[in-house]
């Protein structure tokens, strides 16, 4: 994943003014992991202005998650454990955001919009344990003159407009059928790749 994406480029400015305030990266990536856990609460009370609002907690907390790094980065506070607790809250707030719009669907996807939503959380965190920790293999980002616009991780920030214009269903449908196909591909290649 590339530090230095059009998101990165957006964030920047801002984070240097948080950066003179003695904010620190972890307390970004906790405000980031409660902006996440109010996005699913918000997410699981299900009917339009609740999804409303959840999408847009949800985005607080991914532009927070490229906001922190970006931060340590800044300030030089980069740490082992400042980044296992951003991973850590990424798994977590990924899950809990997923799980949360497949329980706010139940009523228009019965059981199926939990087990899907749930799917998707998880998938997408075998994903980025295998592209981010394990390294097992890499995806590549749209890029033009050698720089890295816009990285697969980016792709995040859709979920909340698709569900601004009344999609919901879809994301969950998508991410709980293709996420898993595609994080089952990237691993069987890794194990194929690891036994040669």
């Amino acid at each position: 994943m590339s530090h230095d994406t059009l998101l990165h480029r957006l964030i920047r400015p801002p984070v240097r003014v948080v950066a003179r305030t003695g904010v620190t990266p972890n307390q970004v990536t906790t405000l980031r992991l409660f902006a996440a856990l109010g996005a699913a609460g918000a997410f699981a009370a299900g009917g339009v202005v609740w999804m409303a609002t959840g999408a847009g907690a949800l985005l607080l907390s991914l532009l927070l998650d490229r906001a922190d790094g970006e931060l340590a980065r800044q300030t030089g506070l980069s740490s082992v454990g400042g980044y296992r607790y951003d991973l850590i809250s990424d798994c977590i707030g990924n899950i809990v955001a997923f799980l949360g719009l497949g329980v706010g669907l139940r009523g228009v996807m019965g059981p199926a919009g939990i087990v899907l939503g749930a799917l998707a959380g998880v998938s997408i965190v075998v994903l980025f344990y295998l592209l981010n920790v394990a390294k097992v293999a890499s995806a590549k980002g749209v890029s033009a003159n050698g720089r890295v616009l816009v990285d697969p991780d980016d792709a995040m920030l859709l979920i909340p407009f698709m569900i601004w214009f009344g999609i919901a269903p879809a994301v969950v449908a998508i991410g709980g059928t293709v996420t898993p196909v595609v994080a089952l591909i990237v691993g069987v290649r890794a194990l194929i790749r690891r036994g040669r």
